[in-house]
């Protein structure tokens, strides 16, 4: 059995995967639980009485050049995969950054799990953009067969109008660098609306109240959305996404009703001045599969596995 993982700033999902590609004892766990991710797995492993040889985890956070280890951006967290295989008595351990697993899970979602915001002009051999709001903001890029993680998210953020300039001068004070991720993401939701109202709340009560009609909150979710719109278009015409633009993450997911009816995000996509007919031309889908991430380590432990089976 090969051990599968998407592991995120707030959760955390385990499988087991069979020589056939089946997926099994999968189980989510709550990052915020364990003090590192070596008790997480531990936790997970009481419970599973199989051998296990070896495994892809997505994690997320920039991963070591050789795969063999990472730091969660968002947690104080380090994996190191010779040290969980010696603890654990496990087989070789890999380890690609989250997005990149999204980018792989990409090629195998199902067709009903894909959200069309726009339907462009979609060139099959074009390059495909994965961007993903959640605790952070992760970006992948797929062209052709090749995945290009990213740590796009921890770009400078662009204010685009003196709104975002207040959000941004505020974030500044706290901060003293503004990243994208500082905005898009969930605490950005929530520090938008704290600089907007002085409100301190989660983005889960924001995106709340917002579906209630409150004013406040649905003010600060259009400013979310604006944001995310013009950053995802940023991203894509710098890598010419005409493939597709693929949105993923945890907030993503939890606000796609409203990203779906709410035009913010796709005006801002589009308004690129010169290239607006450009970007327009780019699809953009939101993805609804929560387990997109842990397709794409599927994906890449049975790549592994038919090397194994198939050694030409």
């Amino acid at each position: 059995m090969k051990l599968v993982g998407d592991i995120g700033g707030t959760k955390a999902l385990l499988a087991l995967v069979d020589r056939a590609g089946n997926i099994g004892a999968r189980r989510r766990l709550a990052s915020a639980d364990f003090a590192s991710f070596g008790d997480l797995l531990g936790a997970y492993l009481e419970q599973i009485d199989t051998a296990i040889d070896g495994g892809c985890l997505a994690v997320a956070g920039p991963v070591a050049e050789d795969g063999r280890s990472a730091q969660i951006t968002n947690l104080p967290w380090s994996i190191d995969c010779a040290a969980l295989e010696a603890r654990f008595g496990l087989g070789q351990l890999a380890l690609i950054n989250d997005f990149a697993g999204v980018a792989l899970g990409v090629a195998a979602v199902a067709p009903e799990q894909l959200i069309s915001l726009q339907a462009g002009e979609h060139s099959p051999a074009g390059v495909k953009l994965v961007i993903g709001a959640g605790t952070g903001l992760g970006m992948a890029i797929l062209s052709g067969k090749d995945i290009l993680p990213s740590e796009g998210g921890h770009v400078g953020f662009a204010p685009q109008d003196e709104v975002q300039a207040r959000i941004a001068a505020a974030l500044l004070r706290e901060h003293g660098r503004v990243t994208a991720e500082r905005v898009i993401s969930g605490p950005g939701l929530a520090a938008i609306h704290r600089v907007l109202t002085g409100e301190n709340l989660d983005a889960a009560l924001i995106a709340a109240r917002a579906r209630a009609g409150d004013a406040a909150a649905r003010a600060s979710l259009g400013q979310f959305f604006t944001a995310y719109g013009a950053f995802a278009g940023d991203m894509a015409l710098a890598v010419l996404a005409r493939g597709g633009v693929y949105l993923a993450g945890g907030v993503t997911q939890a606000l796609l009703p409203a990203l779906r009816e709410d035009g913010r995000f796709l005006a801002a996509f589009n308004a690129k001045a010169e290239h607006a007919d450009l970007a327009r031309a780019i699809p953009v889908h939101a993805i609804a599969d929560p387990d997109i991430g842990l397709l794409g380590a599927l994906a890449q432990a049975t790549a592994a596995l038919t090397k194994v089976n198939n050694p030409s």
